[in-house]
This record gives C-alpha cells, structure tokens and sequence, in this order.
C-alpha cells in the first residue's frame, strides 16, 4: 500500500517534457521540509499498486509523472514495472535523496537546501533557484541542466544567471503561468 495524495491527469508544466499529456501520481510525504513545497504531506489515501493503476488507465496519456512530496520513500521496481506493463513512460520526479528504482525511464532530479544528493547523473537537474551558491551542483552529471525561478519571483535574476552560465537552461513552471491544473 501506497500513501497518495492525488492521482490527476494534465500537461506537464515544467522541465524537458512541458507541454505533455501527463498522469500525475502524487504521494504523500517528503524527507525534506522547503519552504515553497505545493504539497500537503499529512493528506492522502492508502492505495495499492492495483489502484494506482486502474487510476492511470482512467487517462489516455502515454506519458506517467512519479512526484511528491518525495516519491522514491515509496515507489518500488514492481510499481514501476506494472506502470510500464500498461504501454507508459514513467518519468519521476525526486530531491535526489533516495535511489529511485533502476527501471524508471527519466529521472528529475531537483536537489534541495538541506538535503544530502545520491542521485548525481539524472535525465534532468532542475534547480529552484533561490540565489544559493549554484557551485554545488558541478557534482553533477545530468543531461540537460534547468534553472528554474522561486514561485515566479525571480525570473530575471535567474535570466541573466543563464547568460552568464549557458550551461542552464530556463524552466517556467508554465502550469502556474497558464492557470492549468
């Protein structure tokens, strides 16, 4: 049994795959405590691995999003596995905390403040930025590199960091932008 805190279909907002039909597999509970989080942790139902995906099958998209909260405290390879059985690309996204299970197809990984990093070679970084030393993220060894602003209040600042840095690339959080669920 899974804790959930919503399972709800629309596009994704951010990142390499924005714009995409998506199911979203929200789970309840985090490792980490950030001050900007959209996730009420305490909510959710208990449901197993069957329920999680007759809910996924409820929707046309190809494409399935494992966030949270912190989804790798409770996704398992036999999830995952059901998941990809249904013809779907799974995608999650993780603080980096935990080693998320080796049959997902796109790891996101968006470190936080405070926490200490195991997954160093994502699909995908993707940093919220808050003005923090960004030198800490040299570690990594991901595909494509996302900065991205704090709740949209610091998008200029974060421009003009990509352009002294062309490593980055902007991610808008374009769900909030657009007023999309």
């Amino acid at each position: 049994m899974k804790k959930i805190n919503e399972i709800f279909y629309s596009i994704q907002g951010e990142g390499y795959f924005t714009g995409t039909s998506t199911v979203f597999v929200r789970f309840s509970g985090c490792n980490l405590r950030c001050p900007f989080c959209d996730t009420e942790h305490k909510e959710g139902k208990m449901l197993s691995d069957d329920d999680i995906i007759a809910e996924i099958r409820r929707y046309p998209a190809l494409h399935v999003v494992l966030t949270g909260g912190e989804p790798c405290m409770q996704v398992t390879y036999d999830l995952v596995d059901k998941i990809k059985a249904t013809g779907r690309f799974v995608q999650i996204e993780t603080n980096g905390t935990l080693v998320p299970p080796v049959n997902i197809d796109w790891i996101t990984c968006s470190p936080k403040e405070g926490g200490k990093t195991v997954v160093i070679n994502p699909n995908e970084l993707k940093v919220v930025y808050i003005g923090q030393d960004m030198s800490q993220y040299d570690k990594y060894s991901a595909g494509i590199y996302y900065l991205q602003p704090c709740s949209g209040q610091n998008t200029k600042e974060v421009i003009n960091y990509i352009k002294e840095h062309p490593k980055w690339k902007l991610s808008l959080q374009i769900h909030k932008i657009l007023n999309v669920r």
